[in-house]
């Protein structure tokens, strides 16, 4: 078994470390505390390469592997959460099953752009009273011949304002149940179409999440990914992958608050000592170390056996799962070890905390991986 990062992945990794740092780091708080879209800094992760990093080149894409995504969303998390789920819808959700379950055309159309990082895509699954379960679509997409008409809500959506290319997942026979629903590609501007006001979000503030309205928005046959039906097929493939992304964005918060508080402990003094000296304090250094190496490695496990077109459904919901309640664990305890300091917004790991909650709760809640996971174990 091979544990070493390639050289080319050592470089990506260092890369996105440097972005982070440069990049992000200056103004995160900020963008946090009002909601601040992080335009320029997403920008420029397009042209790095980073928002279609494992689409091919001959759709505009990097040609990365999966395991250098995880690098990356993790690399950008320890710093700004708001910034990589953008990456992470991009590239899991959009990009991912545009290449793979779209036709010629709507790749040269839709994908070559996204890919590129001249646009940015969204992800539109959630509704009011579907959440988790994606087989309660309320939004319809009835057959008019040669289009469809788009009705309904959207909820929680990632880049709901930013996108200009949305994948909409409708019901088009509810008489079928899932195998009535379709994956539709919708652009900005399309009429009928209107965005909600900006979700006021307890974490990731900066990122931009919004509501959608489709009345009667119509909507090209040619515009729909797949066969009549695919649609929810399309969206559990492209969420599985989605999960990667997710528990890396964890591991990245998780790691974030980890390194924040190893150099808190050493600078910080107390009782004649540095913190480092106190045996309760290397306790937690040693519990949030070690959950985060093994949160890299489920990680690391669900790209590899994607990298190499294996199952990876149970492998990326274990990594989303553990990943996911490590950051919460490790940034609780973060502030506990910054103390006063880690309530205070300059310190960083009071954002990192509430940032780390959405973790457990999108791409499927902590329950509906338990559910996936013990699925596989009981087969």
């Amino acid at each position: 078994m091979q544990f070493e990062l390639t050289e080319e992945q050592l470089m990506i990794r260092q890369a996105a470390r440097d972005f982070a740092q440069t990049e992000l780091k200056p103004g995160v708080i900020e963008r946090d505390e009002h909601q601040k879209f992080p335009a320029e800094q997403i920008k420029k992760l397009g042209e790095l390469g980073f928002l279609g990093m494992m689409v091919s080149p001959e759709y505009g894409g990097s040609g990365m592997d999966a395991i250098s995504y995880s690098i990356v969303m993790e690399e950008l998390s320890k710093v700004d959460a708001s910034a990589s789920v953008v990456v992470s819808v991009n590239n899991s959700l959009v990009c991912y099953g545009l290449e793979k379950y779209g036709n010629e055309a709507q790749k040269q159309k839709y994908l070559i752009p996204l890919a590129q990082g001249q646009v940015i895509g969204a992800f539109c699954l959630s509704e009011p009273e579907a959440g988790s379960d994606a087989t309660s679509q309320q939004t319809t997409a009835i057959d008019m011949g040669d289009y469809y008409l788009l009705n309904g809500t959207k909820n929680w959506i990632t880049n709901g304002s930013t996108a200009s290319t949305y994948i909409v997942m409708a019901q088009t026979d509810a008489s079928k149940k899932h195998r009535g629903i379709n994956a539709l590609i919708i652009e900005k501007g399309m009429q009928g179409f209107t965005v909600g006001p900006k979700e006021n979000k307890m974490g990731i503030r900066g990122s931009d999440t919004h509501s959608l309205m489709f009345t009667d928005v119509k909507v090209p046959k040619e515009n729909r990914i797949g066969e009549e039906g695919f649609g929810f097929k399309f969206a559990m493939a492209t969420l599985e992958g989605g999960r990667i992304g997710i528990a890396s964005q964890a591991l990245g918060i998780a790691a974030g608050a980890y390194e924040l508080s190893v150099q808190y402990a050493k600078d910080r003094k107390a009782f004649g000592k540095t913190l480092a000296d106190l045996q309760a304090i290397q306790f937690k250094l040693a519990d949030m170390a070690t959950e985060i190496e093994a949160a890299r490695l489920l990680c690391y496990r669900a790209a590899w056996l994607k990298d190499n077109h294996l199952p990876y459904a149970q492998a990326a919901s274990m990594a989303k799962l553990f990943a996911s309640e490590t950051a919460m664990r490790t940034t609780v305890e973060a502030v506990q070890i910054h103390g006063g300091y880690g309530f205070v917004k300059e310190y960083h790991v009071e954002r990192l905390m509430r940032d780390a909650k959405i973790t457990q709760i999108y791409e499927g809640t902590s329950e509906i991986q338990r559910i996936v996971i013990s699925r596989e174990v009981l087969k």
